[in-house]
């Protein structure tokens, strides 16, 4: 990609260290759950700015994300939690017994 304002939805998931390996990276990003600026996403070379946001499911919660700055590398995690804001999400909504009748 030689946008220099860009980098690959893969490389922003591993760099920001939401993903634990580039390959697991291009796994989440091919899945099809993840969103980018309100679009679903289905291919890891999708082009992330600053500003855009991310909502994707990561680990049994749905994380809502806005870029702040690209990064050049893969550095330590406190420089990785400077890449993004977490934004406010809803928890899914549980179904007791006795409000679904059952």
């Amino acid at each position: 990609m030689a946008d220099a304002d860009a980098i690959r939805l893969d490389r922003f998931l591993w760099f920001a260290r939401l993903a634990k390996s580039r390959s697991a990276a291009q796994a989440i990003a091919e899945k099809g759950t993840l969103r980018l600026d309100g679009r679903r996403i289905e291919r890891s070379a999708a082009p992330v700015r600053v500003g855009a946001i991310l909502v994707f499911p990561l680990y049994g919660k749905v994380l809502a994300l806005r870029v702040e700055a690209l990064p050049k590398r893969r550095g330590p995690p406190g420089e990785a939690a400077l890449l993004y804001t977490r934004l406010q999400t809803q928890a899914p909504k549980q179904v007791d017994a006795a409000e679904s009748g059952a």
